[in-house]
């Protein structure tokens, strides 16, 4: 197991954070909750744009596994270019493009359209999101940087459970038609708001920043690999089921598993040259690091995946609007929002022992979906069923989203911090994408319907839920045991 790394020595009175400090985080944090609202809020829509747009069932997966593959690839490098050039002007850029792009995403003609859209809004997304954490890093010293972070982590489980809520009532509001483009033009008040304080509040790259900063190029071999890669692996999981598994989806699978050897085998060759590599291997020579790796890997492919399910099942098969669909997921933001706001206190009491509790709940809440969704009639399927171990699973998912960074990165050294929080944060988001092409492969694969009649409907996509729930489960299990490789205490006594 992997030693705690020694941090900050905070003294007995905690630093003072000027105000505009604080300005600039709810700023920052404001541009994160637009990103990682768009992670959740299309998936109440996902029914409505595929009748509107005649979309294909792939076309569902890639909405949401697109973007959230564009988002995790883009991390790294705009990190390292943050770095070199100010991490303001990254943050406004990549804001300004997603702001941009959410407007294109309202105005999709075609399945086509929207999911580049949606692409180019993941990557905006990965653009400036790393400004996030390297702002706080600079502005808040000591234990009030944990008090940031912190922050940071309730804001990342509640736009994330608040998604549907949101959906749903703005399409509700608007019609099915045309609702589900609001769904994108939400974020454009938010992020021209947004842009305008950022410029204001956010404080330039000073000369020593400057200094320090890494000015080794950037890998964009390692970079062209591990993109290649990641979309050869990800279109034959998506478009697999749709067009019944062909040669080429095999082919392709074999080739993204090569591309990715490539990848390593080029990483450990550029780092032997003294250059600065997208993954420096140094990281995984930590067993417990390449552990917390994989833990957040299927840890995010279990809680993404969670609503894409519930809410096909529930517009497409049992016939419910987008607002009913959403409020189906109000427990879960609920227990989200608890767990997130005490998540921090018991990290400080607990150490590891709240990832146990977080993953064991949400382990707990899926296996309680599943027996739900494998025994009930599916006419008889009502959200009041739900409500407790979507409950239990939110809870769950708040005590692990906030502090879950802290301890992979606490399994590394001090030194390669910077790097591990980078990595988390790709695999994270790569995790997302790689759960809902698994997931949408399983719930479609699944999905017999044994007549023309509503009941014959529902219990079709009931049976479909219900295969894509346990492998939901499954992943939540992997991810349970994997805290296990985590250290008990984080630096700052986390």
């Amino acid at each position: 197991m992997a030693e705690t790394v020694r941090g900050d020595n905070p003294s007995s009175a905690p630093p003072v954070v000027s105000r505009r400090a604080w300005q600039a985080l709810i700023v920052l944090l404001a541009g994160m909750f637009m990103a990682l609202l768009d992670t959740t809020i299309v998936n109440v829509a996902l029914p409505t744009i595929r009748t509107t747009l005649d979309a294909s069932e792939g076309t569902l997966s890639w909405i949401i596994s697109g973007y959230a593959l564009a988002f995790g690839l883009a991390l790294i490098p705009a990190g390292r270019v943050g770095d070199r050039i100010g991490h303001k002007w990254v943050f406004f850029t990549g804001l300004a493009l997603f702001t941009i792009a959410s407007l294109f995403c309202g105005l999709a003609q075609d399945d086509l359209q929207l999911v580049i859209a949606r692409v180019v809004q993941g990557l905006a997304g990965g653009m400036f999101v790393p400004a996030v954490t390297a702002f706080i890093q600079l502005l808040f010293p000591g234990r009030v940087r944990g008090k940031a972070f912190a922050i940071m982590g309730a804001v990342i489980g509640v736009s994330s459970a608040l998604g549907p809520i949101i959906g749903g009532l703005l399409i509700q509001a608007f019609g099915e038609t045309d609702g589900w483009r609001l769904v994108f033009w939400v974020n454009l008040p938010i992020g021209i708001a947004t842009l305008i304080a950022a410029a204001i509040l956010l404080p330039k790259q000073s000369a020593e920043e400057a200094s320090h900063a890494d000015r080794s190029g950037l890998d964009w071999i390692g970079l062209v690999l591990v993109s290649a890669s990641l979309i050869a692996l990800l279109v034959p999981l998506i478009e697999g089921q749709d067009q019944g598994w062909p040669l080429w989806t095999i082919l392709t699978l074999i080739v993204g598993a090569l591309l990715m050897v490539a990848f390593g085998a080029w990483e450990v060759a550029y780092a032997k040259r003294g250059r600065s590599p997208l993954v420096p291997p140094r990281l995984f020579s930590h067993p417990a690091f390449t552990g917390g790796v994989i833990l957040a890997l299927v840890y995010f492919a279990a809680f993404t995946s969670i609503f894409f399910t519930i809410s096909i099942l529930w517009q497409s098969g049992l016939g419910h609007t987008a607002l009913e669909s959403g409020i189906v997921s109000i427990p879960f933001a609920i227990g989200g929002i608890v767990g997130s706001a005490q998540s921090n206190r018991l990290t400080q009491r607990l150490g590891r022992t709240v990832l146990i509790i977080g993953t064991s709940l949400v382990v707990l809440g899926l296996l309680w979906l599943w027996l739900v969704l494998l025994l009930t009639n599916a006419a008889e399927l009502t959200n009041w069923l739900l409500i407790a171990p979507l409950l239990i699973a939110g809870l769950g998912n708040g005590l692990f989203i906030a502090p879950n960074a802290q301890f992979i990165v606490a399994t590394v050294d001090r030194r390669e911090a910077g790097a591990a929080s980078g990595v988390i944060s790709a695999v994270q988001r790569i995790g997302s994408a790689v759960g809902i092409a698994v997931i949408g492969s399983v719930f479609f694969g699944n999905l017999v319907i044994g007549g023309k009649t509503a009941d014959a409907v529902a219990t079709g996509f009931t049976d479909a839920a219900a295969a894509a729930m346990v492998v939901s489960l499954g992943f939540a299990v992997l991810a349970f045991l994997l805290v296990f490789a985590l250290p008990r205490r984080t630096s700052t006594g986390h």
